[in-house]
């Protein structure tokens, strides 16, 4: 799963945008150079009912911002996202996506 996809399924299980929630995680604290990738996984957990793939995606958003290497854009794997640039703004908004 690409890391667009993973924050496709975030935004399709808790009902907000990946921007959303990095303001959700600010409030928390998170954003803080302090919070571990546990934190996360655990609050995604508990409040979220998701797992550490979906965390630890939001967790790179959320620790190193939404520019991702381009080592998988480009290829054919099932890992593969179309930019080095995640969209934080929902899937209904991005350029060139169908929302759903």
């Amino acid at each position: 799963m690409s890391f667009q996809a993973y924050l496709d399924t975030i935004e399709d299980r808790t009902g907000m945008t990946p921007r959303a929630l990095l303001a959700v995680a600010a409030g928390k604290g998170f954003d803080q150079p302090t919070t571990k990738a546990a934190d996360v996984v655990a609050w995604f957990k508990d409040d979220y009912g998701l797992g550490r793939g979906h965390a630890m995606a939001f967790w790179r958003v959320l620790s190193q911002g939404a520019t991702i290497p381009d080592t998988h854009v480009g290829t054919s794997g099932a890992h593969r996202d179309e930019s080095t640039e995640l969209w934080l703004d929902g899937r209904a908004t991005r350029p060139g996506a169908a929302a759903g």
